[in-house]
């Protein structure tokens, strides 16, 4: 868990901060949250679905098929187009006050705040006033919270016309298969048979482009199981090279390598598989050769 701590001028005059270079502190998250904002942009790369937090319905980005690893951070690179927001306001946090006003937090855990060498973004300046930096990620946190309360109120919306049902998603590995479980997505059968009255008030909470959203993103829950049969396939194989894997270049030789898209059903979509290919190719494909200090 993050070792949050609120900014203040007495705690952080003489602290500096220094910009993440790496995003393992995300390499762990099997899923993060989204909000409304940034889901026409996700869907383009990133699987999304549905989590039942108490009664509300969250949108989350699906970045791993097992618990406790995202596999879109590779050696502390994050692989994919698209970064959450969650993790671009890192490592910086906002927390509500007693007095409803929204303060900023910073993870003191994260190897990020200290002096000396390294650090050359002071969290105040000379005259005693949040440094730039500072400004705008409590900015940019600020916008991400109230967007994160429009979004409740958008899924809401969904539930109330029973659009949400259970993704069954399963992985097939080299031992069988096994389900993903906790997952939602929109019922795209019962939006597309919306009474005009039901589809108004879709369309007037700002339902539509949500739902439409998640269900253009859920083809690219099998460029999870591509980037995790590749990472495999490396690692066993080529052992030596596992820290210079080109996860872009598998990405990039996935998008090639696609069959034409037609209007045929797709058999078995939901069914990711990460068992590893048994045939031989040229692995060398898929490494960066180590450049010459």
């Amino acid at each position: 868990m993050p070792r949050h701590e609120l900014i203040s001028k007495s705690g952080f005059a003489t602290q500096a901060l220094r910009r993440h270079s790496s995003f393992a502190f995300a390499a762990t998250d099997a899923v993060a949250p989204l909000v409304l904002t940034e889901l026409a942009k996700a869907c383009m790369c990133l699987p999304i679905a549905f989590i039942q937090q108490k009664d509300a319905f969250v949108p989350h980005a699906v970045q791993g098929l097992e618990q406790g690893r995202n596999l879109f951070v590779v050696n502390g690179k994050w692989v994919a187009p698209y970064t959450p927001a969650v993790y671009r306001g890192y490592p910086f946090a906002v927390t509500e006050g007693e007095d409803d006003q929204l303060h900023l937090c910073i993870d003191m855990d994260s190897g990020l705040v200290g002096a000396g060498e390294g650090f050359d973004q002071p969290f105040f300046d000379d005259a005693g006033e949040a440094a730039q930096p500072v400004k705008d990620a409590l900015n940019f946190l600020q916008q991400i919270h109230r967007n994160r309360a429009v979004t409740k109120r958008v899924c809401a919306a969904l539930a109330a016309e029973d659009l949400f049902q259970p993704w069954p998603l399963k992985v097939q590995t080299a031992d069988g298969e096994r389900n993903i479980e906790g997952l939602f997505r929109i019922d795209e059968a019962r939006l597309n048979s919306l009474d005009p009255d039901a589809l108004h008030r879709v369309h007037a909470a700002g339902g539509l482009p949500v739902a439409y959203c998640q269900l253009l993103s859920m083809s690219h829950v099998q460029t999870l199981g591509l980037i995790q049969r590749k990472l495999a396939e490396v690692k066993n194989r080529m052992p030596e090279m596992s820290d210079q894997i080109d996860v872009d270049g598998i990405l990039q030789r996935h998008k090639s390598s696609e069959p034409e898209q037609t209007l045929e059903p797709i058999e078995n979509d939901n069914v990711v598989n990460i068992a590893a290919d048994e045939g031989d190719f040229d692995l060398s494909a898929f490494v960066n050769p180590k450049q010459n200090d």
